[in-house]
């Protein structure tokens, strides 16, 4: 497959992501080291495991997850193209969790030892860095309310809302629907609910026709309900940043 250059890059050309300047995109084709693709099911990252790379997903969807000592799992988050995976091994050495690919996904290759070039070199692309940090915090904040204060129906509302609203803005899918290729285990590990509960609320939400998960298709009936219903509001999509 051939590599695809930082100028030419497909997710740049989204109005989601904001636009560099050209020493930052001069900066970056030297930043990257490559491009590796990886099948659905494969492990990007270990959990304990030292990584010599960071990556962008540039397309297909994952998952991170850590480990319980009883071997029970909790996912952390679900990974969507634009995303930014690895630095927590690039800046503490090893990763805290595992990160595993859904669906075959292709990511952008860089050095985890070229990351200080960054910070020294290109201010800019370091607050970016700094940014990205910045809402994966504010994301798990909201994870740790979800889990803490909503209900298993509010809990699967807002998650599939989030997907959803995630997946629009980047301009994937058609209409009200979205590829979806997790399982529903996935789900449930992430909500702190059991694979039977999860399967109800996914029903009961379908019964109402507020969403539809069906054959790795999300379809969202009403958005603006189903938000009612997770207690959260519809946003316009802040523009952020891209590595």
């Amino acid at each position: 497959m051939r590599q695809i250059s930082c100028e030419h890059c497909p997710l740049r050309r989204k109005s989601l992501f904001r636009a560099f300047e050209d020493d930052e995109l001069a900066f970056m084709e030297g930043f990257k080291a490559g491009e590796l693709t990886v099948d659905r099911g494969s492990h990007l990252m270990i959990e304990g495991a030292p990584s010599p790379q960071i990556f962008t997903v540039l397309e297909g969807m994952g998952l991170r997850y850590k480990t319980l000592e009883n071997g029970r799992r909790q996912v952390i988050n679900f990974l969507l193209p634009g995303d930014l995976v690895g630095l927590q091994a690039g800046l503490l050495g090893e990763m805290k969790h595992s990160v595993q690919a859904t669906s075959e996904m292709r990511l952008c290759v860089f050095n985890r030892s070229d990351l200080w070039a960054l910070y020294r070199k290109q201010p800019s692309l370091a607050y970016d860095v700094t940014w990205i940090a910045a809402a994966e915090e504010h994301f798990l904040g909201e994870t740790v309310a979800t889990l803490g204060q909503r209900d298993a129906t509010q809990r699967v509302a807002w998650a599939l809302l989030k997907i959803y609203s995630r997946l629009s803005d980047l301009g994937i899918g058609q209409g009200p629907r979205v590829p979806m290729p997790y399982r529903q285990q996935d789900l449930a590990d992430a909500l702190g609910l059991s694979l039977v509960h999860t399967n109800k609320t996914l029903a009961k939400l379908r019964s109402r026709k507020l969403a539809e998960w069906n054959d790795g298709e999300l379809h969202i009936s009403d958005v603006e309900k189903l938000a009612d219903l997770a207690m959260t509001d519809t946003e316009e999509p802040a523009r952020r940043p891209l590595l």
